[in-house]
């Protein structure tokens, strides 16, 4: 408890003292704690020492562990960090409070319609490809205006966006592109550094940091 507890208000230091560098306030930086692949029981010390946004990759993977962890500790937000693949936007909907992967014109539709049908909608955010790199999920930069307007169209709300720089390069012009991108649309909302490069990322505008290593240590497989 005491090694979660103390490596969970390290990052917050340093997510505070990134915010002060940038004349920004520490409680405008919402940290969501990547727990995919780690089980309840590497979570619940994390959540005993306070924290309470958590990152899931799978919504399968969400849906077999968190019922119980939010039916024991109220107040948990979750956020699907991962590619939502279309047929999966119902479960998606029903169990996240924020998705973080709307990327593609089907998707969009798919999660109108779920939001549509349950009554409710979390908060979403647009994955741009950042790095125009093929392996990687999310929109092009050239597409982004399209898609969300598609998204206006079906009635979706998009509340920011959300990136993952190219690996082994410096992500700071990556992230101030994307906080410029978001400004250009007037969306509030910046999904972007992890447990590498979370300080830059909150100097260059994240409002949502995603960090799983420096909270959970190496990952579970």
């Amino acid at each position: 408890m005491s090694d979660t507890a103390d490596r969970l208000r390290e990052v917050q230091a340093r997510i505070a003292d990134a915010a002060a560098r940038a004349h920004r306030k520490a409680d405008d930086i919402c940290l969501i704690a990547v727990s995919k692949t780690h089980d309840a029981a590497a979570i619940r010390p994390l959540i005993a020492a306070g924290q309470r946004h958590f990152g899931e990759n799978r919504v399968q993977e969400a849906a077999a562990k968190w019922p119980e962890l939010r039916a024991e500790t109220p107040g948990i937000m979750l956020h699907l960090i991962g590619q939502l693949q279309s047929n999966k936007a119902d479960e998606a909907v029903a169990l996240f409070d924020a998705i973080h992967s709307v990327d593609r014109s089907s998707l969009v539709q798919a999660l109108a319609k779920a939001c549509d049908k349950a009554g409710r909608q979390p908060q979403m955010f647009v994955q741009v490809n950042i790095g125009d790199e093929e392996q990687k999920g999310g929109c092009k930069v050239a597409d982004l205006p399209a898609l969300l307007a598609e998204a206006e169209t079906a009635g979706l709300t998009i509340d920011g966006l959300m990136a993952i720089p190219p690996a082994d390069i410096e992500p700071a012009p990556f992230f101030a592109l994307l906080d410029e991108l978001a400004e250009r649309h007037g969306l509030p909302g910046r999904s972007m550094g992890m447990s590498s490069d979370y300080e830059t990322a909150v100097m260059l505008g994240a409002t949502h940091v995603r960090v799983g290593t420096a909270l959970f240590g190496a990952r579970g497989n």
